[in-house]
């Protein structure tokens, strides 16, 4: 069975997110199950130079507003279709945003342009290629699935990573998109006079998955929705949560390069050193203490502006925390402060660093995660691969993954982590008061973690699941 993917990032080409680990890893996984998926990604400038030997599949003479090439070929392990449109895709950065940090004006653009072409290749116009499944990942690729509905091609599927990100723009831009006129209806991209990419691929697509089953029905309701839960509670018998794996091989402290010193399940005396080398390179304290990790966008969606407001009341307890990651300049500033007033005990680096994160969930005690609404979360289950036990808010794919060290599942031998509700400083005192509580047990705390890493965060049962429903849909 052939499967095309469409999705704005990929790992380890271009990563802004979860959405770009998933595409990245789901293919090889696929394949052991008699799936052959190839992705077709647009030509960014880091994803051109990753590209060794590419062969020329397509020219398109105009497309949304110049000339393109469609290339096949090889990047990094990759087997990928790179839509190469300089006019579109030739810019440095961030994929979605330029340097002033607000979204590219034309990305109504770039982005039609690549699911209009995931249409054309997957249902056999652009060369020899032909898929049976058209897979499409978020906003950025789900009008594929409605060039498709009105134009023809194989099944779809559209995957939803955030449902808060829909790729909505203005009515004019509606005759660019080379869509029939009744796309633009109730049934079609119209959402309340705009243009919504996501919600025409809701509407369109033959199957809707998300990254949870918790997140699966949470959006269906008026609190998760974002203004979609009408739709999706419309589709709920084509809708289904299947959980995020992640790329055990690169995430592996057996062997991880990123690492001061590896450890395996059997032997976790060497997480000591990881720890040594956090707190060198957050200029922490050195100390046998609970030393607490973020890696995150430093969001509202992520609970972070909560987390902020109790650092004061968190280094009072004796613990300390390494926080690394980007996002609101006024939650950013709130742990900056909070590392200035407290030197030693809250370290901070405001970037994106993807070795540091590995190190991170090597060498700290817990990692922090406590989003408002989370649809699945990759952070939690590096966490649990690499002993670094996680302390979440009890939301979408965070409490599908993470088993609470409640009293029952501490007696039953099942905890995995500690999760909270609501997400409010109270909770997440209680939270972290417990988790402190733990870790003051030895044996408790090291059975906590070895039952974590002995967890299956792998893609193998989701990568079947997936592999499931292509073939149920290309039987119906």
């Amino acid at each position: 069975m052939k499967v095309l993917s469409v999705a704005s990032e990929i790992y380890p080409l271009v990563k802004t997110g979860g959405l770009a680990d998933v595409a990245g890893a789901l293919p090889a996984a696929l394949g052991k199950h008699g799936v052959t998926m190839k992705t077709l990604v647009p030509g960014y400038p880091a994803v051109l130079a990753a590209l060794e030997k590419p062969t020329e599949v397509h020219k398109f003479d105009h497309l949304m507003g110049g000339h393109a090439t469609l290339l096949s070929g090889k990047a990094k392990g990759l087997d990928v279709f790179v839509l190469d449109a300089p006019h579109l895709y030739n810019r440095p950065g961030n994929p979605y945003l330029g340097g002033d940090g607000r979204d590219w004006p034309d990305n109504a653009l770039r982005f039609a342009a690549l699911s209009q072409v995931a249409a054309q290749l997957s249902r056999g116009e652009l060369g020899t290629y032909k898929a049976d499944v058209l897979h499409a990942h978020d906003w950025q690729g789900a009008l594929a699935a409605v060039y498709v509905k009105y134009q023809g091609g194989p099944k779809t599927v559209v995957t939803v990573h955030n449902i808060a990100f829909q790729g909505i723009f203005s009515p004019g831009i509606f005759s660019a998109l080379h869509l029939p006129p009744q796309a633009y209806s109730i049934e079609g991209v119209e959402y309340y006079g705009n243009v919504c990419f996501l919600k025409g691929g809701l509407a369109a697509a033959d199957y809707l998955t998300t990254v949870s089953p918790t997140y699966a029905a949470e959006i269906c309701t008026d609190d998760f929705g974002m203004g979609m839960q009408g739709l999706l509670q419309a589709r709920r018998a084509r809708l289904t949560g299947i959980v995020n794996g992640i790329d055990d091989e690169v995430w592996n402290p057996a062997t991880d390069k990123a690492l001061a010193a590896h450890f395996t399940a059997k032997d976790l005396s060497h997480r000591a050193s990881n720890k040594r080398a956090v707190e060198k390179r957050f200029n922490l304290a050195l100390g046998d203490g609970i030393l607490h990790g973020v890696v995150s966008r430093l969001t509202w969606q992520k609970g972070l502006d909560i987390l902020a407001s109790q650092l004061d009341w968190l280094v009072g307890t004796g613990a300390r925390i390494a926080v690394v990651g980007t996002g609101e300049a006024g939650i950013e500033s709130a742990f900056n402060a909070a590392a200035a007033r407290h030197p030693g005990r809250i370290g901070v680096i405001t970037a994106y660093d993807e070795q540091l994160s590995h190190l991170i969930q090597g060498g700290c005690d817990t990692m922090l995660v406590p989003s408002r609404f989370e649809p699945c979360g990759l952070t939690q289950l590096y966490g649990l691969r690499y002993g670094c036990v996680p302390v979440v808010s009890h939301t979408g794919g965070l409490a599908d993954t993470v088993i609470d060290a409640n009293d029952a599942a501490l007696h039953a031998g099942v905890a995995t982590g500690v999760q909270f509700s609501p997400v409010d400083g109270f909770s997440m005192q209680n939270a972290l008061s417990r988790t402190a509580q733990l870790y003051s047990d030895h044996h408790t705390w090291r059975a906590i973690q070895q039952r974590g890493m002995a967890s299956d965060v792998s893609w193998t049962r989701s990568a079947a699941q997936y592999a499931k429903l292509y073939k149920t849909l290309l039987a119906e």
